[in-house]
């Protein structure tokens, strides 16, 4: 069954190149489309959304605060940053107020599909540029004492994570299958006490978890 997907960005030729882009009725559903998301709450409730892509820079509140008012009623309903900005304070705001991943739009159309496929599977994906800038910010980040217990090998797995990359690339990686990477993220989020690979991934910069370099 397909997911259902809201969009929201305010180029009308783009909005309905991804209408046509992600309507595929196998893997996603586009229940709606609009060019501002001053209504973000009750057209994700009122359609049933699993799923947001969301513009930054529209008429109206814009899209961190749509992102935090969706997050505030539906906190389950994926959302993901889809925008051509990439300078630290939006990367970091839009997290902060809850995204489940940040894409720039130069993202090509098939990874932009199987980046919204990792979302739905507890991913949070991230364009290879964004990854970096969030990577670089941290550097600088007082180390803290590992207080998570994490295992040499679930070090591995989120240091992967933090670097953007998918489940798939994870797996490759680290000679495991899928299905054992997504049981070391879930034994990871619990440990950290976080509920998705976002906050993971900001949780282990803030507390300098992983090797940065």
């Amino acid at each position: 069954m397909p997911y259902q997907l809201v969009i929201f960005e305010d180029n009308a030729r783009l909005r309905q190149s991804m209408e046509i882009l992600l309507n595929d009725e196998v893997s996603f559903r586009v229940v709606a489309a609009y060019p501002d998301c001053d209504l973000a709450e009750a057209i994700v409730e009122g359609n049933k959304a699993d799923l947001v892509v969301m513009d930054i820079d529209m008429p109206g509140i814009g899209g961190v605060e749509g992102v935090r008012r969706i997050k505030g009623s539906c906190p389950n309903v994926k959302v993901v940053m889809h925008t051509m900005f990439d300078d630290d304070n939006r990367i970091f705001d839009s997290i902060c107020a809850g995204a489940d991943g940040y894409l720039l739009k130069n993202t090509s159309p098939v990874q932009l599909i199987t980046a919204l496929q990792e979302v739905m599977n507890g991913g949070a994906p991230m364009s290879p540029f964004v990854a970096q800038k969030i990577f670089q910010h941290f550097r600088g980040v007082k180390a803290t004492r590992d207080e998570f217990n994490l295992t040499a090998r679930e070090k591995e797995i989120l240091e992967l994570l933090v670097k953007g990359n998918s489940y798939k690339m994870i797996a490759d990686k680290s000679n495991v299958s899928i299905d054992t990477v997504k049981k070391h993220l879930q034994n990871i989020y619990h440990k950290l006490h976080v509920n998705c690979g976002t906050e993971a991934v900001a949780k282990a910069l803030q507390h300098k978890i992983i090797k940065l370099d």
